[in-house]
């Protein structure tokens, strides 16, 4: 039975067709690194045959980041989900922990809290507690008492917008390449 009969799901299309056109851009992509740069030494007509689907790598390429930007676009999170999961999860501050730790010259602040919550169910009681008991500055205290689930991010932003942008950059690189090999063409 597929899911077609099945009203309440929602087809996951756009991320679909992105998976299929990334596919066969990969394989394309993949099949000019292993053809081009092997020379026979003697006349050879099938690099200007492969170098024709150039285009069709990147069209490919172009198809897919636009359905994964449009899917995107339709997403909607469940924001109590997430904040259930979040809270449910307070070893993702130890990143941060360990972080500060070190800035203040805790040389052994990753090992320090290894020990701590390796292998256990990792609490805000549990966190508190132990911050409560070490032997740093009361700013030091505020600041890692400061930290949640909900407010620590590390670097998430950071790589998320620079993943964008270099998706971004990569779409009109290929826009251009695009138009400039039809502006060759047409001139031939």
């Amino acid at each position: 039975v597929g899911s077609s009969t099945m009203p309440h799901k929602v087809n996951p299309i756009d991320f679909e067709n992105a998976e299929g056109n990334l596919g066969l851009a990969t394989n394309l992509l993949q099949h000019f690194i292993i053809k081009l740069p092997i020379s026979r030494l003697q006349r050879d007509l099938s690099d200007s045959t492969v170098k024709r689907n150039f285009g069709v790598a990147f069209g490919y390429s172009e198809l897919a980041y636009d359905s994964l930007l449009v899917g995107l676009k339709k997403l909607q999170p469940n924001h109590e989900y997430l904040a259930a999961e979040l809270e449910a999860h307070w070893e993702v501050v130890t990143e941060g922990y360990q972080v500060l730790l070190r800035a203040t010259g805790d040389t052994q602040g990753y090992q320090k809290l290894q020990q701590l919550v390796q292998g256990k169910i990792v609490t805000k009681a549990l966190l508190h507690s132990w911050v409560k008991n070490l032997t740093v500055t009361s700013d030091l205290k505020t600041q890692l008492l400061a930290l949640t689930p909900q407010n620590y991010i590390g670097l998430a932003t950071q790589i998320a917008h620079r993943t964008y942008q270099t998706i971004i950059q990569y779409l009109a690189a290929a826009r251009s390449l695009e138009s400039s090999y039809a502006k060759s063409k047409s001139r031939s």
